[in-house]
């Protein structure tokens, strides 16, 4: 019985930081703050090949 205790704990657990991420958008701040400005350092530096 404890194990299955310590199982269904840990599932609300997972459950409720996944909810938080989702509701509070987290991932995509984390994407704005990090991956953004490194994608945006990459292809600014991109020589061009065609110029519009």
């Amino acid at each position: 019985m404890k194990v299955l205790a310590k199982i269904m704990g840990m599932g609300s657990l997972t459950l409720a930081a996944l909810f938080a991420v989702y509701y509070f958008n987290l991932d995509m701040r984390l994407m704005r703050s990090v991956i953004v400005p490194f994608l945006d350092k990459h292809y600014d530096s991109v020589k061009r090949e065609h110029l519009i």
